[in-house]
């Protein structure tokens, strides 16, 4: 089992020291990746609770995020070439990159110049959005309701742009004559791509069959859930023309991730549930059932407010020092 970081880089304060530290902790420590979080914006209605959807559109959660409007969160994408610069072993991305903020074109572009900064270690997570508010503020309302077909487009463009010296492209979201797009990635045919499906596992199937995905990336999922969304997605492969298996993947998921120093309720409610939130007993024993469903990589996932950077860097020097043995070794 892999471990990756998942910056808290969308809080209501967050500094730039607090990220490096955690970032260069992440690096000593031999983690696979480091994640930044994407939120353009929060609205005012979430400090009311009356967003036009629940977070993440998952059931059980409010419609308001975590971060207050008046937040001084920081941007996910500028972060990516700064982790590049301050790192040289882990690798990077943004978990995920909500595409239809985005210009495909652009996008393709600028991260493959980003593998370039990084010398190949860049990890590319896609995904729609949920928020009609955010869509609205970066100027995308009118995609909202074909958000996914924007997927779809913005991967056939970068694994275009990526894999010719000259691409033309004719869609709904991008149409363009042949044109060269500067530098290759330096990963061929490109840099992995993974998926964020929340809700679908035939979407989910599809895409990674269609475009060869590398990974899945879900959030707050249970060991139980990993194996419903690995026997699902594997299903759904089995269904279409690909030789493609839910083994080829890296099966991840964002965890809000806290060692306690007594043991804490672990019931069962939804995505709500403190499921790596626990005694260091309790920790190791959830990452034992993880990796029994098949679970790769859990991105360790900061909470959004009430515990801070110093906590968080003391609890990932015992994950890796202290609680993974005892899990590699089951």
């Amino acid at each position: 089992m892999k471990l990756a970081l998942y910056l808290p880089n969308f809080r209501d304060k967050v500094t730039v020291k607090e990220l490096e530290d955690l970032t260069e902790l992440a690096e000593d420590l031999d983690f696979d990746s480091v994640w930044t979080l994407d939120r353009i914006v929060v609205p005012e209605a979430s400090d009311r609770q009356e967003l036009q959807y629940s977070f993440g559109m998952m059931e059980g959660l409010p419609k308001a995020l975590p971060v207050s409007a008046r937040g001084e969160w920081l941007q996910g994408m500028p972060l990516i070439p700064w982790l590049a610069a301050k790192t040289t072993k882990v690798r990077i991305g943004m978990s995920i990159i909500d595409t239809p903020y985005r210009s495909p074109g652009v996008l393709a572009a600028e991260l493959a110049t980003i593998d370039h900064l990084s010398h190949g270690r860049l990890n590319v997570g896609v995904g729609s959005g949920w928020m009609p508010e955010e869509f609205a503020a970066a100027s995308a309302a009118h995609i909202f309701p074909k958000r996914h077909k924007h997927v779809r487009e913005t991967i056939e463009i970068m694994q275009g742009i990526w894999g010719n010296e000259l691409f033309e492209y004719h869609g709904e979201f991008a149409d363009f004559e042949s044109c060269g797009f500067g530098a290759k990635p330096v990963q061929q045919p490109g840099p992995p791509i993974y998926f964020s499906g929340l809700k679908d596992p035939k979407r989910s199937a599809m895409r990674i069959a269609k475009y060869d995905l590398s990974g899945w990336i879900g959030i707050q999922d249970s060991p139980e859930d990993i194996g419903r969304w690995r026997t699902e997605i594997q299903r759904e492969l089995d269904e279409l023309d690909t030789s493609r298996s839910v083994d080829d993947l890296d099966i991840c998921t964002m965890l809000w991730t806290v060692i306690t120093d007594e043991d804490v309720d672990q019931s069962p409610a939804g995505k709500v549930t403190n499921l790596m939130v626990g005694s260091q007993g309790q920790i190791t024993d959830r990452l034992k059932a993880y990796k029994e469903a098949g679970l790769d990589m859990p991105l360790i996932w900061p909470p959004f407010a009430d515990v801070p950077v110093s906590k968080t860097l003391d609890d990932l020097k015992r994950i890796k020092n202290d609680i993974m043995p005892k899990v590699d070794a089951s």
